[in-house]
């Protein structure tokens, strides 16, 4: 029976918690309170209205970035005794979904700076821009969530239903980032689409944080 390294499992769980708390605070609370699609002169008017919430944001979506690429990290080392291959995947995918969040707060951030020096967005899509990337990044963030369930599995001492709903997720994800621009309005559809990987995700960030101490005394 292969077990995960329970060095790394707080490491794992407490990024992991992070990349959750910095995603739903910037991307999901924030910017819908900031962002007006297709209207760049409202989206300007509540950044000059809302400044430090603005760049509250931007802050938040670096940390997403930050435990983003150490969550991919402690992942590799935790799920590595299990799969050398399936844990550089994590640890790969992980990171570049990383990347794809630096890119997005890159439109972000250059947003707030244009608005804070006196312009405005008009002919400058943006946030439009940083949308586009979190959503087409969704595959990467699915294609992390898919080794990371088949690794779940293979350790046999961690819950197996865990696995298969990270891999429902995951590749809920990846179909995410094709259906997403089909028609003018498929959020209904993503939405659901990312529920089973919303509910293996925080299952996973509790099971490491409570139990993932005691997987070293799961029977082998």
């Amino acid at each position: 029976m292969t077990k995960p390294d329970i060095s790394y499992a707080k490491a794992a769980g407490l990024s992991y918690l992070g990349l959750a708390v910095f995603g739903l605070l910037g991307h999901l609370i924030i910017q819908s309170r900031l962002h007006v699609a297709g209207d760049a002169a409202a989206t300007t008017a509540n950044l000059l209205a809302h400044p430090t919430l603005a760049g509250l944001g931007v802050a938040a979506d670096v940390g997403v970035v930050l435990t983003q690429a150490l969550a991919a990290l402690c992942f590799f080392r935790l799920f590595r005794p299990a799969g050398d291959l399936a844990a550089a995947s994590i640890a790969a995918f992980g990171l570049v979904n990383a990347i794809v969040v630096l890119i997005a707060t890159i439109f972000s951030a250059t947003a707030l700076t244009v608005v804070r020096a006196g312009g405005t967005l008009a002919g400058l899509p943006l946030y439009e821009l940083n949308g586009t990337a979190w959503t087409l990044g969704g595959l990467f963030f699915g294609l992390w969530l898919i080794p990371m369930g088949l690794l779940t599995l293979r350790t046999t001492v961690m819950p197996r239903a865990l696995g298969l709903l990270l891999i429902a997720g995951g590749a809920g994800y990846v179909l995410s980032a094709f259906v997403a621009h089909l028609a003018a309005d498929t959020t209904v559809l993503t939405g659901l689409l990312a529920v089973p990987a919303s509910i293996g995700e925080f299952w996973m960030i509790g099971y490491l944080l409570i139990r993932g101490g005691r997987l070293s005394s799961a029977p082998s």
